[in-house]
């Protein structure tokens, strides 16, 4: 099974190694036709401590790192 790569923004960088992701999702409403956006946060891992609060990421599922952790944030692409 492929793992599931999402892409959000980051909100939070203060923990060591660990970035919190707010990932939106947009789906129409099933009775009332109308287009809806929810959000969830994870959390991700990040061992160089590239990204700061703003950027946009992409996270890759992965095995557990921690309670919380079970994703990790993909390199930047090379421009």
């Amino acid at each position: 099974m492929p793992k599931r790569i999402l892409q959000g923004v980051v909100v939070s960088d203060k923990q060591e190694k660990t970035l919190v992701v707010r990932v939106e999702r947009r789906f129409t409403h099933p009775l009332l036709k109308k287009t809806v956006r929810r959000t969830k946060n994870y959390h991700a891992h990040d061992e160089n401590k590239v990204f700061k609060v703003g950027d946009t990421v992409s996270i890759e599922e992965t095995k557990p790192i921690s309670k919380l952790k079970r994703w990790i944030v993909l390199p930047k692409p090379a421009t």
